[in-house]
């Protein structure tokens, strides 16, 4: 049905073909998430739309000694391979990627050991059928800047490049460069946020053309197909910066000097459907979504905690499950929140990151618990109204079945749903 590496090139041509005007432009949303409901939306959207899907898993999430999921990359393949299934997504219309590949899970390392660890999880990648890799080299390792000169990075980078050519010749398309925070989200506020300026994305894109192409070879450089720049999005645990085009003005433009090559946006969370469209139209091609999906899912399971906390009072909640999962391991969230609202934006906060907990075994019987109480139960609509007000008047007209399951996953693809709509051509009138 469809050719993995042929849609990633085909938005590239679009976007330097001059007869495409930008309302005509199309992108692609890459889901970052490994929860499996927000997975499982995912696919479920592009079986019944009949359109292709890009899954990206992170560094931290998936890699060779587990990550925080406990997955491998083959694990995670097998996953998606099994919701697939389950809910008749072709396995052609699916793209795998690898999103900031590099040496951030072990920076706390010396650099050679880092980067031998970061050639493994590369490598395990793309052996396992990971077709679209973001090589992240940016950060410093022990007893190094925390920014690196961009030859270094260029270097390190085509070292991973090289360990996927090894297992995979010729198959992956590359991403490069970073101009966001490392993996998951911003740690500050949002005060001074400046998009990348062209001479920046101009040179890094050159110096990495000229080692790719020197210690690898042109062809290679040929499937780098989009460079990671910051075009003024960003969201912390309480804020949002929403792009403007203006301001972003100077890199767009720059966009014509690198055939071959779009920009990808990364922490694209929680803009609106009208950004979200300017910035495809502005040549960002691909866009990144992980955190406000699963910030969906949890709002909608909270709902239908309080809800069947009134259907069966004294239960213990998910709530209070999570919090005490929480605050028995604060490694995920302790020192990212503002400590005077750290019990607040724990639960609530923009960046989600309870996101980093609900594979734990103890959570996942709680959410099991919870879809089994409201199977017992039934969702009266009284409460569907009130707890879960945006899904209600689909609940009443039988479009969203009333069960549990079916809620969540309807709440992440209203998420998704906003995401389609952004990356479509848009109508003149």
């Amino acid at each position: 049905m469809h050719e993995p590496t042929a849609i990633l090139k085909n938005l590239v041509k679009q976007v330097h073909d001059p007869a495409i005007p930008k309302h005509e432009r199309c992108g692609i949303t890459s889901v970052c998430s490994a929860h499996p409901i927000v997975l499982e939306a995912a696919l479920r959207r592009a079986a019944s739309n009949k359109t292709p899907v890009l899954i990206e898993a992170t560094c931290n999430q998936v890699n060779q000694e587990g990550g925080y999921t406990g997955m491998t990359p083959a694990d995670f393949c097998s996953l998606i391979a099994s919701i697939a299934a389950k809910v008749g997504c072709p396995m052609d219309s699916i793209i795998l990627g690898g999103d900031h590949l590099g040496p951030n899970p072990w920076k706390h390392l010396p650099p050679n050991e880092a980067l031998v660890r970061a050639g493994e999880m590369v490598e395990s990648y793309a052996a396992a059928g990971f077709l679209k890799l973001h090589l992240d080299t940016s950060m410093g390792c022990a007893e190094e800047p925390a920014v690196l000169a961009d030859a270094v990075v260029a270097e390190r980078a085509a070292l991973l490049a090289a360990r996927a050519e090894a297992v995979a010749p010729g198959k992956p398309v590359y991403v490069v460069g970073t101009e966001v925070p490392v993996p998951g989200g911003a740690l500050e506020t949002l005060d001074h946020l400046i998009p990348t300026t062209g001479q920046a994305a101009r040179s890094t894109a050159a110096m990495t053309r000229e080692i790719f192409s020197r210690t690898l070879s042109d062809e290679v450089w040929s499937r780098v197909i989009a460079l990671v720049v910051q075009p003024g999005v960003e969201f912390s645990a309480e804020e949002t910066i929403f792009y403007q085009p203006g301001k972003a003005k100077g890199l767009v433009d720059t966009l014509g000097t690198l055939p071959g090559m779009v920009f990808e946006a990364h922490s694209t969370d929680y803009q609106t459907v009208r950004h979200l469209r300017a910035l495809v139209e502005d040549g960002f091609s691909v866009l990144k979504v992980g955190p406000a999906l699963t910030f969906a899912l949890r709002e909608a399971l909270f709902s239908l905690d309080e809800l069947a906390s009134i259907l069966q009072p004294g239960r213990v909640s998910l709530v209070q499950v999570l919090e005490d999962e929480m605050q028995a391991e604060p490694s995920f969230w302790q020192g990212h929140y503002d400590p005077a609202k750290a019990d607040m934006l724990r639960l609530y906060g923009y960046s989600d990151r309870i996101r980093y907990y609900w594979a734990r075994p103890r959570i996942q019987r709680a959410v099991s618990d919870l879809l089994g109480v409201l199977e017992d139960t039934g969702l009266p609509d009284p409460l569907v109204s009130q707890f879960l007000p945006k899904l209600y008047e689909r609940v009443r007209s039988g479009e969203i079945p009333c069960e549990g399951m079916a809620m969540l996953l309807a709440a992440v693809g209203d998420v998704l749903d906003d995401y389609g709509s952004a990356c479509a051509p848009r109508r003149v009138q």
